[in-house]
């Protein structure tokens, strides 16, 4: 008979009781996160303590900038402007001879008949189509110079210029030093090559046929065809120091940009290395706290 509450005072005790006493146990301790805490190192962070999901985050944010940005830099619009001077410099080539070669040259040119529009007749015409010609075989060596000097030189810089679509510390080291070589060498060869195609000219001018084709001219009244620098030589010399400027300049950019890289390749390696002491110093740390932990 005295069974039952016998059991029933057990089950309350298991149940009841013994809950009771067991909250009142867990009361007299700290937390139940300090508990926890205690269960685990103590090296490893809490997320609480943690830093917000918008801070850990921000590094591994990657800007990707477009081919337009890169090209359009201050090296690569200086390139540029050197590739429109390169063609500026080319039209003015083919310009200034045609120009020069005469009258009864450019006679055909234009679908009209020589003798509407010349005042030359017999002889005098004829005197003038063969100082037309010798004049135009004597400046020929400058326009097929002009034409391969300014063209080879625009292709070359319109490559550099598709070539720095990448960032510079992304393109090959040997590019950069290639341009950097190539604008170096463009803003010498400019300059000599205005040089001397002005002095070719003079020379040309200066010769006995210039003259008489001269006189000729001055005589019908035509006092424009001199022997006298033209304005579309005078062109070719403007747009040729200005594209040696554009290649000067390019090349101070070119050298900072190589700078540049440098200094960025060295910052990230040396972020790495202190990367790696960072992750060599953490697993360390855990063998010490377990075996003191033990």
């Amino acid at each position: 008979m005295s069974q039952p509450p016998r059991s029933n005072r057990g089950h309350r005790e298991r149940n009841g009781d013994h809950r009771h006493n067991r909250d009142s146990y867990d009361d007299r301790r700290p937390s139940p996160d300090s508990h926890r805490s205690s269960s685990r190192p103590p090296y490893y962070p809490r997320e609480a303590d943690s830093p917000p999901k918008h801070v850990r985050e921000v590094p591994r944010v990657e800007h990707h900038e477009s081919k337009c940005t890169n090209i359009c830099s201050r090296r690569g619009i200086v390139l540029i402007c050197a590739v429109l001077t390169d063609a500026l410099v080319l039209i003015c080539v083919v310009a200034a001879h045609m120009v020069s070669s005469g009258l009864s040259s450019m006679g055909g040119l234009g679908g009209f008949d020589i003798n509407s529009n010349f005042n030359l007749q017999g002889t005098e015409l004829q005197k003038v189509r063969e100082l037309d010609m010798q004049y135009s075989q004597m400046r020929a060596p400058g326009l097929y110079g002009g034409i391969p000097f300014s063209l080879t030189f625009g292709v070359v810089s319109l490559l550099f210029v598709v070539a720095g679509s990448k960032p510079p510390h992304r393109m090959s080291r040997k590019l950069l030093y290639g341009a950097l070589v190539f604008q170096a060498v463009g803003a010498v060869a400019y300059v000599v090559a205005v040089g001397l195609y002005l002095h070719f000219i003079i020379r040309v001018n200066s010769t006995e046929v210039c003259q008489q084709r001269e006189r000729l001219y001055a005589r019908n009244g035509y006092t424009w065809m001199n022997c006298d620098v033209s304005g579309a030589d005078a062109a070719v010399a403007l747009f040729g120091l200005i594209t040696a400027i554009l290649y000067a300049a390019g090349t101070v950019l070119t050298i900072q940009t190589i700078r540049g890289v440098k200094r960025y390749l060295q910052e990230r390696q040396r972020r790495e290395a202190e990367k790696q002491q960072g992750r060599s110093q953490p697993q360390r740390a855990p063998l010490r706290a377990a075996t003191t932990s033990v």
